[in-house]
C-alpha cells in the first residue's frame, strides 16, 4: 500500500502486479507535503500538519527482504485432504490486486469512450444470470416434510389438543398464514440487474472513501475454481467488523464472476425500502433471536422456516453467507461464535439433503471502519436503532472523509463433510476423559445426540472464526495504535515510533501474519496518524526537525485506540500465554513447583492416578505426563539415586486421567 493519496496507492496503476515482496522504500516515491495535505484535508486538528510536511527522521529504513507469507491455507491437522484440493505452487505469487482500480484493460473494449465508460462496460461485463439463482423456493419450502410437522405440532398446541386425535383445520390455516407472513419477511429474491447497477454505484462510492481494496488473486482463484468445478454450495463465513461488510463480499464476488451469495441479515436491517435493496441483493432476514415468543418458548414454526429455506438454498446449490459472531465487533477482538445457521448447514448435510459443503473463512481488516468508532456503547450507551434517514446521513458523512485502505482475504475452502467426520474423531478421546465416559460409549454417538451435537458444531464454529481471525491482515492503524497505547503512552519522538513500527512489522511476518500495507515506514506511520485523527496528540520539539507523537488522554480516544491496537490480539496471543508463565509462580517457587503441586492435588482429588504400565505398552494417546514436560519437568523423584545399589533400573511413574 503506498500511502500519500488515491494516485499513490499500492498496485493503483499496476493493480494486477504481484507483490512477494514488501517493496523497497526507494520504490515509493510520496512526498511528506502529500502526506500533510492528506492529514490536514481528512482530520480535524489543531495543530498545523504543515509541521508534520517538514518532519525528517534520522532513522533509516534497510531493505526489506522477508517475502509475503500466503495466508488462509487449510488447518493441515484437521483438513489434510482439503489443503492439497484446489491449491498449486503457483497460486502464492499471483500477487495482490485492487478491485476498485478499474480502467479500459478490464473490458472487452479499447479506446477515448471505452476509457470514459469502463465503470459501465466493467459492470455489463459481469457474469451475473438469473437462472443462476434459486426458483421456486416458497412453494419447495412449504412444502417441506420438517415445515408440515411444525405446522400441525403448533395447531395443536395452540387448539389444546393431541396433535395425534386430528387438529381443526381453521386452527391449521391460521398458522400456515402465520407461516407464510415470517417467510414473507424473510426470503431474499435476487435481481441480477439490480446487482450490476450496485457494483456501478458501488465503485464510484468505494472509490470516493477508500484508497484501495486489496485482494489476493491467488486465494480468489481457489474459490472461483472451488465455485465452478464442485457442484456443492460454498459457505462464506467472514469476521463481522463493519455494516458495509454485506457489500463488500458481494461486489468482491461479483467481480471475479462468481455467483453473488445469500447473506443471513439481522432483521434490524428489515426497515422500508432498505429491506428491499437487501433482499434483491441476496440478503434474508433472521431474527436475532430465534425465540422471541412471548412465553419465552421455542419458537417451533419459525425455526422450522428458517431450516427449510435455508436447506432448499443449500439444495439448490446457491452459496450462503453467514456472519457467526452475529453482530459486529465492538472491541476490535473476534466476538464468541453463534452456531446457530451453522448448525443448519450441518444439520442439512447430516440429512443427506445435500453431498457437501464448501466453507470459506474470510477474513476483513480495514484502516478505519466506516462506523468511526463505537465509543458510545463502550461508555455503557445504548446503541442507536438502525434507521434509513440515519443510514443515509452516514453515506453522506462517508463521502466527506476517507477511510483508508481495506483488505480482504478468503481462505482456501474445505470440505464440511471431511471436516466434520475428523472434529468428531478427534474430540472423542478428549471428551471420554473429561467426562469419565468409556469411549467405545462415545464412539457410538452421532448428532442426534443433542448436547453432543451442540459441541461440536460449536468447535467447528470456533475453528473456523480463529481461521478467519488469523488470516486477516494486520493494518497501519493497528501497529501505530497499539505502540502508542502500550509501549509509549506518554510520548514518543517521531523517529523513534517509525523505528518500533518496523520492528513490530518484522515481528508479524516472522509470523505468518501478512500486512496490509508496504513501503516505507516513515510514510506508512504518517498515513495511519492522519487516520487515527484525534486519537493522537503531534507537538514540536525545541528542535524543529523532530516532532513528539502522544495518545489523547480522553477515554473516547482511548477506547478508540483500543478498538484499533486489538487488531493485534490474534498475532500475540499465544505468546502471550505462554509469557504469563513467569507471573504463575510466587518469588519464592519454582515453576516446577507450581507444576508438581497442582497434580499432586489432582492425584489426591483422584482426576490422576498412577499407573505401573510399560512406556513401550501405551499408546501415543496414553502418552505420560513426563513426556509431555520438558526434561527439567519429568515425573521422576528428586530423591532418585542414580548409582543405587540395587540392580533393577528404577522406573518412572507415569499418570493417567
Amino acid at each position: 500500500m503506498v500511502l500519500g493519496g488515491p494516485d499513490n496507492i499500492l498496485l493503483a496503476n499496476n493493480p494486477d502486479a504481484g507483490s512477494d515482496c514488501l517493496k523497497h522504500p526507494c520504490d515509493d516515491q510520496v512526498s511528506m507535503e502529500k502526506l500533510g495535505h492528506t492529514k490536514e484535508s481528512i482530520t480535524d486538528r489543531s495543530s498545523s500538519p504543515s509541521v508534520l510536511r517538514s518532519v525528517t527522521t534520522t532513522w533509516k529504513e534497510g531493505l526489506l527482504n522477508r517475502k509475503r507469507p500466503f495466508v488462509g491455507r487449510c488447518c493441515h491437522s484437521c483438513t489434510p485432504l482439503s489443503q492439497e484440493r484446489l491449491f498449486n505452487p503457483s497460486i502464492p505469487s499471483l500477487g495482490l490486486r485492487n478491485v476498485i482500480y478499474i480502467n479500459e484493460t478490464h473490458t472487452r473494449h479499447r479506446g477515448w469512450l471505452a476509457r470514459r465508460l469502463s465503470y459501465v462496460l466493467f459492470v455489463l461485463e459481469r457474469d451475473v444470470r438469473k437462472d443462476m439463482f434459486a426458483r421456486n423456493v416458497v412453494e419447495n419450502v412449504l412444502n417441506n416434510s420438517r415445515y408440515q410437522v411444525a405446522i400441525v405440532e403448533v395447531a395443536s398446541e395452540g387448539a389444546g389438543t393431541d396433535a395425534e386425535s386430528g387438529v381443526d383445520s381453521k386452527a391449521v390455516s391460521k398458522v400456515r398464514r402465520k407461516a407464510r407472513g415470517f417467510l414473507q419477511d424473510m426470503v431474499a429474491n435476487i435481481s441480477p440487474a439490480f446487482i450490476r447497477l450496485t457494483g456501478w454505484v458501488l465503485l464510484k462510492l468505494f472509490n470516493g472513501f477508500f484508497w484501495s481494496i486489496q485482494i489476493h488473486k491467488g486465494q480468489l482463484e481457489m474459490v472461483k475454481k472451488a465455485a465452478s468445478e464442485y457442484n456443492v454450495p460454498l459457505v462464506f463465513l467472514p469476521v463481522h467488523k463493519s455494516h458495509i461488510d454485506y457489500l463488500l463480499i458481494t461486489f468482491i464476488l461479483f467481480c471475479h464472476n462468481i455467483k453473488a451469495p445469500h447473506i443471513a441479515a439481522g432483521n434490524n436491517l428489515n426497515i422500508p425500502i432498505l429491506s428491499t435493496l437487501i433482499r434483491k441483493l441476496g440478503g434474508f432476514f433472521i431474527r436475532r433471536k430465534l425465540d422471541e415468543t412471548s412465553d419465552g418458548k421455542k419458537d417451533v414454526l419459525y425455526r422450522s422456516l428458517l431450516h427449510a429455506y435455508t436447506e432448499e438454498l443449500l439444495r439448490q446449490q446457491q452459496f450462503m453467507e453467514v456472519y457467526l459472531e452475529g453482530t459486529r465487533s465492538r472491541s476490535g477482538k473476534p466476538s464468541p461464535a453463534r452456531a446457530g445457521m451453522l448448525s443448519i448447514v450441518v444439520d442439512a448435510l447430516c440429512a443427506n439433503s445435500i453431498p457437501d459443503v464448501l466453507i470459506v473463512p474470510v477474513g476483513i481488516s480495514y484502516d478505519r471502519i466506516i462506523e468511526g468508532n463505537y465509543n458510545s456503547e463502550q461508555l455503557g450507551k445504548p446503541k442507536k436503532n438502525e434507521s434509513l434517514w440515519g443510514i443515509a446521513c452516514g453515506v453522506f458523512r462517508m463521502l466527506r472523509k476517507n477511510y483508508g485502505c481495506v483488505r480482504v482475504d478468503f481462505t482456501q475452502p474445505f470440505s464440511l463433510k471431511v471436516r466434520g467426520a475428523h472434529l468428531i474423531s478427534d474430540w472423542l478421546p478428549d471428551q471420554a476423559v473429561f467426562n469419565g465416559e468409556d469411549e467405545d460409549h462415545l464412539n457410538s454417538r452421532d448428532l442426534s445426540d443433542e448436547p453432543w451435537r451442540r459441541q461440536v458444531i460449536a468447535n467447528l464454529a470456533k475453528h473456523v472464526l480463529f481461521t478467519a481471525s488469523k488470516s486477516s491482515a494486520i493494518m497501519s492503524t493497528h501497529i501505530v495504535a497499539c505502540l502508542l497505547l502500550y509501549r509509549h503512552r506518554q510520548g514518543v519522538l517521531l523517529s523513534k515510533l517509525v523505528e518500533d513500527f518496523f520492528n513490530m512489522k518484522e515481528e508479524i511476518l516472522s509470523r505468518d501474519f501478512d500486512l496490509g500495507f508496504s513501503g516505507n515506514s516513515e510514510d506508512v506511520v504518517m498515513h495511519a496518524l492522519s487516520l487515527l485523527g484525534n486519537c493522537v496528540n503531534v507537538t514540536s520539539t525545541n528542535r524543529n526537525t523532530e516532532f513528539i507523537i502522544a495518545p489523547s488522554n480522553t477515554v473516547p480516544a482511548l477506547f478508540e485506540l483500543n478498538f484499533y491496537s486489538n487488531g493485534l490480539f490474534h498475532v500475540f496471543i499465544a505468546d502471550a500465554i505462554i509469557g504469563i508463565k513467569s507471573k504463575i509462580p510466587q518469588p519464592c517457587q519454582t515453576l516446577y513447583q507450581v507444576f508438581h503441586d497442582a497434580i499432586t492435588r489432582l492425584i489426591e482429588y483422584g482426576v490422576l492416578i498412577v499407573a505401573e504400565e510399560d512406556q513401550e505398552e501405551l499408546s501415543p494417546s496414553d502418552e505420560p505426563w513426563p513426556k509431555k514436560f520438558p526434561e527439567a519437568l519429568a515425573w521422576r523423584s528428586d530423591e532418585e539415586d542414580e548409582d543405587s545399589d540395587f540392580g533393577d533400573e528404577q522406573r518412572d511413574r507415569y499418570l493417567k486421567v
